[in-house]
């Protein structure tokens, strides 16, 4: 007996109706899973990251002192969330493009 996912992964198989766009959008979410959860969760810990830091250079810029581990916390928050977020977007928009291009 073929499982079901025999049948997506298997491109020569019969998929005993399901349609061409509808396999390659469940292929890709299986290749790419939760991926606008995953771009939420990133976006949010950016901005806060993001936020820290903007409270910091106000602090730092009227003369308050800042530790500068904290400084170093927060920058490389900011770097590794953005980070997290560019890569993410870039995997994510590839596979948006490809599935348009099958589309056309």
């Amino acid at each position: 007996m073929i499982s079901s996912v025999e049948k997506l992964t298997n491109p020569t198989g019969n998929n005993r109706g399901l349609p061409p766009e509808l396999r390659k959008r469940l292929l890709n979410e299986s290749r790419h899973p939760f991926g606008g959860l995953r771009r939420l969760l990133w976006g949010a810990l950016f901005g806060s990251a993001f936020i820290g830091f903007l409270i910091m250079a106000t602090r730092s810029i009227t003369g308050e002192s800042v530790l500068l581990s904290d400084l170093g916390i927060q920058v490389g928050a900011l770097a590794l969330f953005g980070g997290l977020l560019f890569l993410d977007r870039k995997k994510i928009s590839v596979a948006n493009s490809d599935r348009k291009d099958s589309e056309s």
